[in-house]
């Protein structure tokens, strides 16, 4: 061995246990902050997932190579994930089956140290962080090619949660089975969204396949598991879980195609200095009403970037407004419009003002 490599080990050895003493610290000073914060009383959230973003982004613009910003921000997330649960171990509720994109969102915005727990329906997610069974809920709310999820919004307006925090997460979609050639597979599980996420490939690669809906992606990876002459249409995560071969890597139509969750808990979160704000509301039944509801946010120049209309059940062709606004509800200009939409809405709920999520 050169006297070169030698000395790079040495240095690379040094530098780890420098790291492993900044990690320790770290963590202590992170323990007794939970120590602080629990002095203020039973109740207090532990978790703040303003301060999360904060740190993030710090990361990443002070991060000057060579690993890639994603790559760090990743690393550090991890890190926050095991000092948090030195303060609170937090238990994580998610639509399940294990191995499903949900999941993945879970893992994304949390890290790997709380505990999760995967719920068979969104309703279950909900119902989990209301009753206190879990701290937090991660549902999808909207993908960029098939729209809203429309179950998420609804539970919005029957239970009194908030959402704290949302997730974008890349959607890329696999073709696997236990099969090593295209050739040999006979039938297609996956889920309807991704039938339609994949719809093009498919009847160019797969035109005479029986396609076969089923209630998830890692329930269609775990029937392929059981049939060689099987595939399915599911992620990573799955892939690994099920031990399952990829046939195809990439095959989703759009290549940008991203879904969007949300986190739910008991509380929201403060400024982070880059913000949404989700609210429902309903208008008035005149004619103008529309366009009445929404002229405070151009006014007060506070921008959307989701409307969303779904029926209220409440009435017969009675529609509630989804809407989410850019910035915090504490910042004057969101604060201001939003005194102006209560005085004009017929209904108004403000979900939630949280972090805004990057790719």
């Amino acid at each position: 061995m050169s006297e070169e490599l030698q000395r790079l080990r040495a240095e690379i050895d040094r530098i780890d246990e420098e790291m492993l003493g900044r990690l320790s610290r770290r963590a202590e000073i992170a323990h007794e902050i939970g120590r602080i914060k629990n002095g203020n009383g039973p109740g207090a959230p532990i978790y703040r997932p303003e301060r999360e973003a904060q740190v993030l982004r710090r990361i990443a613009e002070l991060n000057k190579g060579p690993l890639a910003s994603e790559t760090v921000t990743r690393l550090f997330r991890e890190i926050m994930s095991a000092c948090l649960a030195l303060e609170q171990p937090l238990r994580i509720a998610y639509l399940g089956p294990a191995g499903t994109f949900s999941e993945s969102a879970a893992t994304k915005h949390f890290g790997a140290a709380p505990s999760f727990e995967a719920m068979s329906t969104i309703d279950e997610v909900f119902r989990a962080v209301e009753a206190g069974n879990a701290d937090y809920g991660v549902a999808p709310v909207e993908n960029s090619t098939e729209g809203a999820i429309g179950r998420t919004l609804d539970l919005f307006m029957q239970m009194p949660l908030s959402v704290c925090g949302e997730v974008m997460l890349r959607i890329h979609q696999h073709l696997l089975s236990k099969a090593t050639r295209l050739e040999d597979v006979k039938r297609l599980y996956s889920h309807s969204q991704s039938l339609a996420q994949c719809h093009e490939w498919i009847n160019r690669s797969l035109p005479n396949i029986a396609r076969v809906p089923v209630a998830s992606n890692a329930e269609a990876a775990r029937l392929a598991a059981e049939d060689v002459e099987s595939c399915a249409i599911a992620g990573e995560a799955a892939a690994t879980r099920y031990g399952l071969n990829k046939l195809a890597q990439d095959i989703e139509d759009e290549p940008n195609n991203t879904t969007r969750f949300l986190v739910v808990g008991a509380h929201d979160a403060g400024p982070s200095g880059r913000d949404k704000t989700s609210l429902a509301c309903s208008t008035q039944n005149k004619p103008g009403a529309v366009v009445e509801l929404l002229e405070p946010l151009a006014r007060h120049g506070v921008s959307m970037s989701k409307f969303e209309s779904r029926p209220s059940r409440t009435g017969l062709w009675e529609y509630v407004f989804y809407i989410d606004l850019e910035g915090h509800r504490s910042e004057p200009r969101v604060a201001a419009a939003l005194d102006e939409l209560r005085g004009r809405a017929a209904f108004l709920k403000v979900l939630g003002s949280y972090p805004s999520a990057a790719l």
